[in-house]
């Protein structure tokens, strides 16, 4: 009877809901770490559960305790090994789009100033390293820099990085359609595994989008070629109409064609 009470009282509503929701935020944190190396540590910690079920079952007393003692701080270990994709997550809320506030014309010009200025530095060699923020703030991941207000353009980019510029060193800083910082060091990626042909520039890119998820447009001095880096990831030898398809892409997907103008 109070079964079917609460089947009236709706309350597998309830219950649904909160599966939904538990479900939902299992799915979210799947989206956060996927291509980082937090599946990695994730697939570790399955290795060391599995561990301790077999020495349960197999009755190894000291490697159970070992194991148990271990696994009885768990919530702590795991703030500690998740700590920068846990602070990337909570600095995600609230935030807005790159895109947010500005219309499709805007949109176009930037990326097309961007993509314009990207190809000139690679035909001339010149290299460059262009950080534009998404949702997460990075300026708590800047160091150093110049403090500049100007509209996104190819020439200012291409004088900025201009060898004989005094911030030509260091990374330029879009945020929210404009130009803030010149000159800015950024943190170098510790990936053991990044390739040592990489110079600082692609290390810098990476270790600053693995903490954020900023995009990085790196163009190489050596090879005259871009890449772009988000998430850590590398992706290189990037020609004019793929740079900007890709730019579009990351920076406001839902954009990705122009909107039909009403007649």
């Amino acid at each position: 009877m109070n079964e079917i009470l609460n089947f009236f009282n709706f309350r597998w509503l309830l219950d649904l809901l909160d599966i939904a929701l538990v479900s939902f935020i299992i799915y979210r944190i799947f989206l956060l770490i996927k291509g980082t190396r937090a599946v990695q540590m994730l697939l570790g910690l399955a290795v060391i559960l599995l561990v301790y079920v077999s020495a349960q079952i197999g009755e190894l007393y000291t490697l159970h305790w070992i194991l148990d003692n271990f696994l009885s701080s768990i919530i702590l270990v795991i703030v500690v090994i998740f700590q920068s994709d846990i602070r990337r997550a909570l600095i995600h809320v609230g935030r807005n789009p790159f895109f947010a506030d500005l219309s499709y014309r805007e949109e176009s010009e930037i990326l097309e100033e961007l993509t314009k200025a990207c190809s000139a530095l690679a035909a001339r060699r010149i290299g460059a390293l262009i950080v534009i923020e998404r949702e997460t703030g990075i300026n708590d991941f800047l160091e150093v820099g110049v403090e500049i207000d100007a509209k996104v353009s190819s020439e200012l980019i291409q004088t900025i990085f201009n060898p004989a510029a005094p911030v030509h060193d260091g990374a330029l800083v879009l945020q929210e359609g404009r130009l803030t910082r010149a000159g800015c060091f950024l943190p170098l990626t510790q990936d053991g595994e990044v390739s040592r042909k990489l110079g600082t520039r692609h290390r810098a890119a990476i270790g600053l989008t693995e903490l954020v998820d900023a995009v990085a447009i790196v163009v190489s001095e050596e090879t005259g070629k871009v890449a772009v880096v988000v998430g850590g990831r590398l992706t290189r030898d990037l020609d004019t109409p793929t740079l900007k398809r890709v730019l579009t892409r990351l920076l406001n997907p839902r954009k990705t064609t122009r909107p039909k103008q009403k007649r």
